[in-house]
């Protein structure tokens, strides 16, 4: 089955076909580093990885650029706010950035991991151009449009002309005369409402690092020009995919195409992919209540704390659970529910250890990635087959989730019956394993509690599930339930098996 993507810019799903057969260019818009990330800002780079991990299983060889926008109005305000100067805030923000990508299992240029790593293979960026190491690339740009009358000079400022392009507004479906809800409309001397800035000149009371030379004076780019320059310099003029969040369609990713399109004469990228935001209902606050209560939920939304709080795995297998082009709703319900349908895989990787003897994480290991066709053969060819088909369909990662759930159920009825062989059951556990780290799924086992590894507590365990199972042969069931629920207060929780009964520690 050929894979189908979604295109922003058709509204419709097409066979995906790269530009050069077997290469696959993509282009993801990355943070602006002004202010700490939050949940909204690791949706993309996820969604990406698991799309680069995919199409390379598929046999492609996939070049991923994600920017860093550090020239930028937000930066110098915040950075003024902060009594610090843009060079440092965006370095710390960019730090604290990747270190949230690096717990997520998203590689990144300068990682320290080892190329190999079984957390970053297959996906990871591999460009991470920043805006301020591009400026020779920018006013190249610029000076093309202004020689093509695609631009004109306006005192120290450069705009875009938005009536030079015929095509302006093909990707978001406005015309040039829906543009007044566009953000830069403050110059009354600008041809047209709709015209944006692609060079701003430098203010007095701006700092002397954002202040660039250029042909039309110091200043610094606008926002959009800089990823047309990124992505033209990293992935050529034309490249296969643009990715980014729903509200970057209009006016951000509509001025890129018009920009590049006018520069080069070329189809700037073929295909539009975008996530759906986040909505945030942990707490029903907004953005601008300032009460102690608003601003705890909005400090718990960044990365930082978030991932303090929940797993890596958790918050990946959050974002996943959900269709990439749909909404996600952050709630404590959400998260709750896709904690419990993790740990039903983690319960049964514990299960086929303790029934074979042998981790199904070190079997996979040995046995290394699945290749890109699957194998007949495999007992979970049915599964397999399921979960390709989600991904081939504009990489239904929801879809490809209810596959591998699909599969749990058969490799514990063949442990119920007893009879299989560890083999049997290993080759099972082992590919529905190797399916989830196609997604950046189950790459190495959770982090036991402390307690949960303590061999006196396992013994301590034994003893007393041992006496539960005596008790309810005997018909005892008040003095059985008495035990669990005793264990459940304190965080031990037991779950009754046909052939006997597991524990965890929570």
């Amino acid at each position: 089955m050929a894979i189908t993507v979604y295109n922003t810019l058709s509204g419709k799903k097409e066979p995906f076909e790269p530009l050069r057969p077997g290469h696959v260019g993509i282009y993801l818009c990355g943070p602006t580093v002004y202010k700490p990330s939050h949940i909204g800002h690791a949706v993309g780079p996820i969604i990406f990885d698991t799309i680069k991990r995919y199409l390379t299983f598929r046999g492609y060889k996939v070049t991923w650029v994600v920017n860093v926008t550090d020239v930028d109005d937000k930066l110098i305000d915040e950075a003024a706010r902060q009594g610090t100067t843009t060079v440092e805030l965006g370095r710390r923000v960019l730090a604290d950035y990747l270190a949230a990508m690096k717990k997520l299992n998203i590689g990144y240029p300068g990682d320290d991991r080892a190329p190999g790593d079984l957390r970053t293979a297959g996906g990871g960026i591999d460009h991470m151009p920043k805006a301020s190491e591009h400026i020779g690339d920018i006013t190249r740009i610029i000076q093309t449009l202004i020689n093509r009358k695609h631009a004109y000079v306006l005192g120290g400022d450069v705009y875009f002309d938005v009536t030079s392009d015929p095509d302006y507004g093909k990707l978001s479906h406005r015309s040039i005369e829906d543009q007044e809800g566009q953000r830069e409309l403050k110059s009354g001397d600008k041809r047209h409402p709709g015209d944006f800035a692609l060079w701003k000149a430098a203010k007095p009371d701006e700092p002397d690092e954002v202040k660039y030379d250029s042909p039309w004076g110091k200043g610094r780019p606008g926002w959009h020009i800089e990823c047309s320059a990124m992505s033209a310099r990293l992935l050529g003029e034309t490249f296969d995919i643009h990715g980014g969040g729903m509200d970057l369609v209009f006016p951000h990713h509509e001025n890129e195409i018009a920009q590049s399109e006018s520069a080069t004469g070329r189809v700037f990228a073929k295909y539009w992919l975008h996530h759906g935001l986040t909505r945030f209902n942990t707490k029903k606050v907004s953005k601008s209540d300032t009460s102690p209560e608003a601003v705890a939920a909005m400090k718990r939304m960044t990365l930082h704390n978030l991932l303090a709080e929940l797993t890596p795995e958790h918050v990946r297998f959050f974002v996943l659970s959900t269709h990439y082009r749909r909404p996600i709703d952050f709630s404590d319900d959400n998260l709750e529910a896709t904690k419990k349908g993790l740990e039903r895989f983690y319960t049964l990787f514990e299960r086929v250890q303790r029934e074979t003897g042998r981790s199904v994480y070190e079997a996979v290991d040995r046995a290394g990635p699945l290749g890109g066709s699957g194998s007949s053969g495999d007992p979970g060819s049915e599964h397999h087959a399921k979960f390709v088909e989600a991904m081939d369909d504009d990489f239904n990662t929801a879809g490809a989730i209810a596959a591998l759930h699909d599969a749990v159920s058969p490799i514990n009825a063949l442990m119920d019956r007893g009879g299989a062989t560890p083999d049997d059951v290993l080759s099972l556990a082992g590919g529905l394993m190797q399916r989830g780290r196609l997604l950046g799924l189950f790459l190495i086992p959770p982090a036991a509690a402390p307690a949960a590894s303590d061999k006196k507590l396992g013994e301590v365990m034994q003893v007393l599930l041992e006496v539960r199972q005596r008790l309810r042969k005997k018909k005892d069931f008040e003095t059985g339930d008495f035990i669990r629920d005793a264990l459940t207060r304190i965080g031990i929780t037991l779950k009754d098996r046909p052939d006997g009964t597991d524990w965890k520690v929570e």
